[in-house]
Parts: C-alpha cells; sequence; structure tokens
C-alpha cells in the first residue's frame, strides 16, 4: 500500500504542476462556455432571409402568405415560362408554381431552383401551402377566420411524479439536458484521462526506467498507483471547474443582481408608475403564473433530485475510468509504439461509444428493457445509469449497478494486472490477442 501511495503522490504532484493543467484549470469553464456560444452564435448568423416567386395560377393564395424572417414571398402574374427564363437574373431563391387545381391535386405544386433546395425550405414553402388550403376549406364549411383563430390553443402542462413521498414536481427537459451532459463528461473523461495512464505507461517502458522501478516495486502495485493518481488529477480538476464557475456567477450576479434578482410581485409594484405599466403588468403577472422562461427553467432544475445525481456522479465517474483506465494501462504495457495501440484499443473502447450512441434512445425510454441492461452491464453503465438517474430510477436498481460495476472494476483490475506484469517488461516484440491471452494464465 506504502508502495501505491508514493507512485500515486508522484503521478499527481507531476501532473498538477503542470502549466498546462494549471492553464486548462483556469480556462476550462470559459473555453467551454466560448465553444458553445459560438456554435450558438453561428447556428443563428448562418440563417439567411430567402427571397421567394409565387406565381399562383388559382389566385387563392394571394398576399396570403406571411413572411417571416426566414422566408419572404412575392407574388407575381408574369407568366410561367417566362418567370423560368429571367429567374437566373431575378434575385430570387426559388420560383413556387401553384396551379389552378391546387384543391383537388395538391400534388401539383412546383418549385424551381438554380441550386438543390434545402429540406427546411421545402417544408417551409409546403407548410405555408398546406395550411392556406385547409383554411379555405374549412371557410368554405362555414368556419370563420376568427373561430379558427379562438380554436387556436397553446397548452403548457405541469409534469408531477407521485411516489409515496407524495407529489413532487418534474422536468423531462431538465433531466433530459442534465442526464447527456453527465454522461457526455463521463464519456470524454475515460478518454482523456485514460489514455494518460495508457502514455505514461508507455513513456516509462520505452525509456527502459521501469525495469528500474520494477526492481523495487511491485507491477501491479506501479500501475494501481498510476490509474488512482490520474484520477485524483481528474477530480482535483472536476472541484476547481465547480468552484470557478460557482465564483464567477456568484460575482456576476453580486454585480447584476440588483437588476435582475426582483421578484415579479416587486417588478409589477416598480412599474405600475412607469409608461405602458398595463401592458408590462400584464408580462409580470405571467412570469408571476411561471410563464417565463427563465422562471419555467429554474422551476425545472429545481426538481431535479441534486443529491441522487451528484453522488452517483462521482461514483460512475470513478467507477468507469478505473474500469477503464486498467485496460489502458494493460494495453500501454503490452505496446512499443503508438503504430500498435489502435488493434487493442478499438474492441476497448468500442463499448463506451456505444453507450453514447444508444443514450438517445435510452433518454426516449429510461424504463424501458434496453436502458435497464445496459444500466447493469459494467462496460455501458457509467454512461447509460447517469442518462437514467434524472428520470428517477428505483434504488435497488441502483445499488444493483453499483455492485456489478464494483465487481467489475475489481476482475478488470485483475485481468488488467495480469497482462501488465508480463508485458511491461516485452520489448521488441508485437504482440497478439492470442499471446495476451496467454500472458494472463502465466504463474507468478
Amino acid at each position: 500500500m506504502k508502495n501505491i501511495f508514493l507512485v500515486l503522490k508522484r503521478e499527481y504532484l507531476t501532473r498538477v504542476r503542470k502549466k498546462s493543467f494549471i492553464v486548462m484549470t483556469i480556462l476550462g469553464p470559459l473555453l467551454i462556455a466560448a465553444f458553445y456560444g459560438i456554435i450558438g452564435w453561428t447556428a443563428m448568423s448562418s440563417i439567411s432571409l430567402k427571397k421567394i416567386e409565387v406565381i399562383d395560377q388559382s389566385n387563392l393564395f394571394k398576399e396570403k402568405f406571411k413572411n417571416s424572417e426566414e422566408l419572404n414571398y412575392t407574388f407575381s402574374a408574369e407568366a410561367l415560362e417566362n418567370a423560368k427564363k429571367s429567374f437566373s437574373k431575378s434575385g430570387y431563391d426559388a420560383l413556387v408554381f401553384i396551379p389552378n387545381d391546387i384543391m383537388t391535386n395538391p400534388k401539383g405544386v412546383k418549385i424551381f431552383s438554380e441550386k438543390s433546395l434545402s429540406i427546411e425550405l421545402q417544408r417551409g414553402i409546403e407548410k405555408n401551402i398546406e395550411r392556406e388550403i385547409e383554411t379555405i376549406k374549412l371557410t368554405e364549411a362555414g368556419i370563420t377566420q376568427k373561430v379558427l383563430e379562438d380554436a387556436k390553443m397553446s397548452v403548457s402542462s405541469e409534469t408531477i411524479s407521485l411516489s409515496a413521498e407524495g407529489e413532487k414536481s418534474n422536468s423531462s427537459v431538465a433531466a433530459t439536458v442534465i442526464g447527456y451532459v453527465c454522461a457526455f463528461l463521463i464519456y470524454i473523461t475515460v478518454f482523456i484521462f485514460g489514455v494518460q495512464v495508457m502514455r505514461s505507461v508507455m513513456e516509462e517502458k520505452t525509456s527502459r526506467i521501469v525495469e528500474v522501478i520494477i526492481s523495487s516495486i511491485k507491477p501491479f502495485e506501479l500501475m494501481m498507483g498510476k490509474i488512482i493518481g490520474v484520477a485524483l488529477v481528474g477530480l482535483t480538476q472536476f472541484a476547481l471547474w465547480i468552484l470557478l464557475t460557482f465564483a464567477i456567477t456568484t460575482a456576476v450576479t453580486s454585480l447584476f443582481g440588483k437588476k435582475f434578482s426582483a421578484s415579479p410581485e416587486q417588478r409589477l409594484e416598480q412599474v405600475k408608475k412607469m409608461p405602458q405599466a398595463q401592458e408590462i403588468e400584464k408580462q409580470v403577472v405571467k412570469e408571476t403564473n411561471g410563464g417565463s422562461p427563465y422562471v419555467k427553467i429554474m422551476k425545472a432544475i429545481q426538481t431535479l433530485p441534486w443529491v441522487t445525481i451528484l453522488v452517483c456522479f462521482i461514483f460512475y465517474f470513478l467507477g468507469g475510468y478505473l474500469m477503464y483506465s486498467a485496460l489502458f494501462g494493460a494495453i500501454g504495457s503490452a505496446v512499443d509504439s503508438e503504430t500498435d495501440v489502435q488493434q487493442f484499443m478499438f474492441p476497448i473502447t468500442m463499448p463506451i461509444i456505444f453507450s453514447i450512441a444508444i443514450a438517445q434512445f435510452v433518454i426516449r425510454e429510461p424504463d424501458g428493457a434496453l436502458a435497464f441492461w445496459t444500466s447493469m452491464i459494467p462496460f455501458t453503465s457509467p454512461i447509460i445509469m447517469m442518462v437514467r438517474i434524472p428520470f428517477g430510477v428505483p434504488t435497488w436498481q441502483i445499488i444493483l449497478s453499483m455492485v456489478i460495476l464494483s465487481a467489475g472494476f475489481i476482475g478488470t483490475t485483475w485481468l488488467a494486472g495480469r497482462i501488465y506484469r508480463v508485458g511491461i517488461l516485452m520489448f521488441g516484440k508485437k504482440p497478439t490477442f492470442k499471446e495476451i491471452g496467454k500472458w494472463i494464465f502465466y504463474k507468478g
């Protein structure tokens, strides 16, 4: 145990003292925020206004299409053939032709363009035509526009869980987001820190330093020291990221809190003396009833079982990392160069890649058979169980999954240790899966 602690201490201190660790720890939250901010900005800025020329032979849709931020319609009385000839110089993105018999032949609509239309643009045009056809048919049936508008209602429901403890509000959207984020963090960290263990083992093996180290410490102790040391580095970085995020959030709140922290009731009193007070009062009342996006988001976040999520995240982060890192360490001990790594990494990384791929199906049915069994298998449970937990998982399933994962870690570590003790001193030979299998049963 003493030797494991010495290796652990060396691995931990060596990494946390690096400039790259300090820089990434400080800039990590900012870079992540900037990354998603750029994605959002890029997605919004990539949306451009599309100009659509419409030739309506039926004269039923003239000026009926509503322009939006994405689509702008211009009706033309020009003949179709002439419009097609002058289309390249017209500046329009698409030419829509609505035939005279559109009511009996809805498939007669034609859309012309110089380049292939995007699916969104095509569906936007089709939906506008479909909507107007429905309105025309309902109007012919004696249903007025006012009745149609009054019939359109926006339903916003509140989901409530019934349990032995009573009624509890919940939010499927918040559960989906938090579950996927936790699973993705485990997925990324297993790869990042697992590869660090593998590279550390390979560096010591190729430099022959390991021959000196092995003379005073057992191979298993060396492997465990490296695995646990790198795990503590990952936890340290996570803890610092959480503290920095909390500090930044607190600072921003203290600077701008007076402007945004007032309750809807307080804001209602403040705006009564302002111009257009009635309109503002309606908005504040709407927020008081939980209608604003901000209030809804805060309520959704508060409904999640945060204690369970945090405890399980730490356990599955450590369990998944320790299990996979033992295998990564075994790979590092078996190979001599980077070129030999890929053939052994693929079968090991397949389960975790499979887990993140099926996470979207588990989110759709978190209590289904697929979700249950994949949250029990130790190679997939760290990711799948974290996807399920925000939705509410029976305690016995969480305990069973944790027990199986612990057993899987012990078995995987024993297996990796058997490979490690032989592979770490094996040089100049490219191992095969068959040969590595023999290493497991070597005595000693």
